[in-house]
């Protein structure tokens, strides 16, 4: 259902806003061809693309090639994409979904990875300033955090390709994409920039969410009672302390996670990894609606499902939830 809200709302942003600002079909349609195009090359290439149907059966279109399949009405001859079909591109003529596939391992392998960064980092320095309130490390590490939080992801990951690739010589080039199954090692080297670049952003978030919440629990009478039963320190902060903390930064995780997983765009685009979010924001520049679309709905999949699984991760964390 969800999906289907998501669907409708991108396509009217890219098909009935611009019909109710006075665009006509050709006004759509001159996007798609060149500057030295007469208005009759306009005129058909609006034909074959559709755009003088009804919204309702260009919609149509779309949702039977996600479940049915759709033949391509233009260009040479007639060719069927079966289903789940997300429609062919208008610029470049290619079907949308396989170029999704072939770029969700690269954005899959750069969230993955940066969230098991930020996730250890971030939720270890929010647990250690708790404990340590109006300490040193307590007050740098939430002084970094703040940095982490404020600055932009481009302007860390130019800094930090010029130090750490150009100066240093430490990592490799990170456009040299390399998958995990022929070299885990180039694989991981090349990606180490963009993990560390992107996990310090969240990473910063998470540091604070958890220290908020940790100075919140340890206070609490059942951390005395344990405390007061003769439990480990260790035990008490881990055990009681740090699993009732895990639930709001699980949400945030899931909510994290699928973001990028849909396309982390500005991290993709200064890195230049050929990503989901660096061709969702070639689409866009492009006003490409297929792959606009295609880039949408599979970003509100990997959303929907990441939230699922948090949902089930909520019982394994937390036992008043099982209770309940």
């Amino acid at each position: 259902m969800l999906l289907f809200v998501v669907s409708i709302t991108t396509f009217a942003i890219f098909f009935l806003v611009p019909r109710l600002a006075g665009m006509s079909a050709d006004d759509l349609a001159s996007r798609y061809v060149g500057k030295a195009a007469n208005e009759q090359v306009i005129h058909d290439t609006a034909i074959r693309l559709g755009f003088y149907d009804p919204l309702l059966v260009q919609y149509g279109r779309f949702v039977k090639g996600i479940f049915v399949g759709v033949e391509r009405n233009y260009g040479p001859g007639v060719e069927l994409c079966p289903a789940p079909c997300l429609g062919y591109s208008y610029v470049t003529q290619n079907p949308v979904l396989p170029d999704l596939l072939d770029r969700i391992p690269i954005t899959l392998s750069l969230a993955l990875g940066a969230a098991v960064v930020w996730v250890f980092f971030g939720v270890a320095t929010g647990v250690v300033s708790a404990l340590r309130r109006g300490s040193f490390f307590d007050r740098i590490s939430m002084g970094v955090a703040l940095a982490g939080v404020s600055l932009p992801i481009f302007f860390t990951g130019i800094v930090s390709l010029a130090i750490f690739r150009d100066q240093l010589g430490l990592v490799g080039d990170v456009a040299d994409w390399v998958p995990f199954s022929e070299d885990p090692l180039t694989w991981a080297n090349n990606l180490m920039l963009p993990w560390i670049t992107l996990a310090f952003l969240y990473a910063a978030g998470y540091a604070r969410l958890t220290r908020a919440g940790m100075l919140e629990t340890m206070s609490e009478d059942y951390i005395r009672t344990a405390r007061a039963k003769g439990l480990p320190e260790r035990a008490v902060v881990l055990k009681h302390g740090l699993r009732a903390t895990l639930t709001p930064v699980l949400t945030m995780f899931g909510l994290d996670l699928g973001l990028l997983l849909g396309g982390a765009v500005l991290t993709e685009s200064t890195f230049s990894l050929p990503g989901i979010g660096k061709y969702a924001r070639d689409a866009i520049e492009r006003n490409d609606l297929p792959q606009v679309m295609g880039v949408t709905l599979v970003a509100a999949a990997f959303i929907i499902v990441a939230n699922l699984i948090v949902d089930l991760l909520y019982a394994v964390v937390d036992p008043r939830v099982r209770l309940a």
